[in-house]
C-alpha cells in the first residue's frame, strides 16, 4: 500500500489538451508530485512548455516528444538531486504556452483623439479594426505578462494592448502630416504604419504582432456635417454653383409633392429660383456687349418683348422671364 501511494505521486507524463480558446498560459497540477526521471513531456503543434525551478525559468521546451532526464536538463542538473529516492530527480512547475494566432482581437477610441490636422485645423478623430498576435517568446511573457497564475487569458491581456495601441495612435497621428481626408481614404497603408510603430512595443512583452488592419477612421456627426459642406462646395467649384445644385436637387423633390396648392408653390417657387440662377449671368452678358451704334440697337429693340408679369426686356423667343421666371 505504501508503495503504491508513494507511486502514485510521480508524474510520467506531461501534456496539455486546450480544451477552450483565448488561454495563453496554463500551469500544469504539480501540487505534492514530483517529475519521474524518465519521464515524458509531449508539447503539440501550436505550443511551448517552460520548466520554472524555485520561481526561475530553468529550460523553454519547443514542440516535439521529451524524455526528462538529466541529458536534456542542464539547467537543472546543477540545482537539484538526480540520486534521490524512487529515481524522481526534482519537482518543479511546468508551464504550457499556446502559440496560436489569437486573430480577431478588436481594438477602438473610446473617446476621440484630438489632432492638428492641415486642411481642417484641430479635429477629432474616431477610429477603430482588428488585429491579431501570438506569444513568441514564452520566457519574456511569462516574466513580464502571465507570471505564476494557474491559467491567464486573451481577456486579462485585452485591456492592456488595447490602451497601448490608442496610445501609441495618438503619437503617431500627432506626429503626421497625412490630412484627414488622405487619412481616411489610405487606410491600409496607415494600418502597415501602424503596426510597424508597435511590434517593437509587443516584443517587449514576449508577444508577436502579425497583422494589424483599420477599419474605420470617422468624425464625430457634428464635424462630419461640415466636412461634407466643405467638400460639396468643393465639388461645385464656387457658392453660385452649389445655390444651382441645391436648387436643382430641390425641383424633383417639389415634383413629387402632389399635396395640392402648397407643393405646386414649392415648384413654382424653385423653378423661377433656378431660372434666375441660370439665365441671370447670360442676361448680363448680353447686356455687357450690346453695341453702341444706334442702328444695331434699333434691329435688337424690334426683337424684344416686356414680360407680362414684370414689365422687363426679355428677348422675343425667350419663353421664361430671366427677371421674374413668369411662363411667357
Amino acid at each position: 500500500m505504501l508503495g503504491e501511494f508513494l507511486h502514485k505521486q510521480f508524474i510520467s507524463v506531461i501534456q496539455w489538451n486546450e480544451e477552450e480558446d483565448g488561454l495563453l498560459a496554463y500551469r500544469y497540477p504539480m501540487q505534492d508530485m514530483e517529475i519521474e526521471n524518465g519521464g515524458q513531456l509531449t508539447v503539440r503543434e501550436s505550443q511551448m512548455a517552460a520548466f520554472i525551478n524555485e520561481g526561475k525559468i530553468a529550460d523553454i521546451f519547443p514542440p516535439g516528444l521529451y524524455t526528462l532526464n538529466t541529458r536534456n536538463l542542464p539547467i537543472l542538473t546543477d540545482v537539484m538531486n538526480w540520486s534521490k529516492d524512487f529515481e524522481s530527480p526534482f519537482k518543479s512547475d511546468v508551464y504550457f504556452f499556446s502559440t496560436r494566432l489569437q486573430i480577431d482581437q478588436k481594438w477602438g477610441t473610446a473617446n476621440p483623439i484630438t489632432i492638428r490636422d492641415k486642411e481642417f485645423g484641430a479635429v477629432r478623430l474616431r477610429a477603430y479594426g482588428i488585429y491579431s498576435y501570438r506569444i513568441a517568446d514564452p520566457r519574456t511573457f511569462f516574466t513580464e505578462i502571465s507570471g505564476t497564475r494557474e491559467t491567464y487569458y486573451v481577456s486579462d491581456l485585452e485591456g492592456q494592448l488595447r490602451n497601448t495601441i490608442v496610445s501609441r495612435m495618438t503619437d503617431i497621428f500627432a506626429g503626421s502630416d497625412i490630412s484627414f481626408l488622405d487619412m481616411a481614404a489610405s487606410q491600409a497603408e496607415l494600418g502597415k504604419n501602424i503596426a510597424e510603430q508597435m511590434k517593437p512595443v509587443f516584443t517587449g512583452l514576449g508577444l508577436d504582432l502579425d497583422q494589424f488592419v483599420v477599419e474605420n477612421i470617422s468624425l464625430p456627426d457634428e464635424l462630419q456635417k461640415i466636412v461634407d459642406q466643405r467638400i460639396g462646395v468643393g465639388m461645385a467649384g464656387d457658392l453660385g454653383r452649389y445655390t444651382q445644385f441645391e436648387t436643382a436637387q430641390s425641383i424633383p423633390v417639389a415634383a413629387a409633392n402632389t399635396g395640392g396648392a402648397a407643393g405646386m408653390g414649392v415648384g413654382l417657387g424653385a423653378g423661377v429660383a433656378m431660372g434666375q440662377a441660370m439665365f441671370a449671368p447670360h442676361a448680363a452678358t448680353a447686356v455687357e456687349q450690346a453695341p453702341a451704334d444706334n442702328t444695331v440697337a434699333a434691329d435688337a429693340s424690334e426683337a424684344t418683348k416686356f414680360c407680362i408679369e414684370c414689365g422687363k426686356p426679355l428677348p422675343a423667343r425667350a419663353k421664361f422671364c430671366a427677371s421674374c421666371g413668369k411662363p411667357q
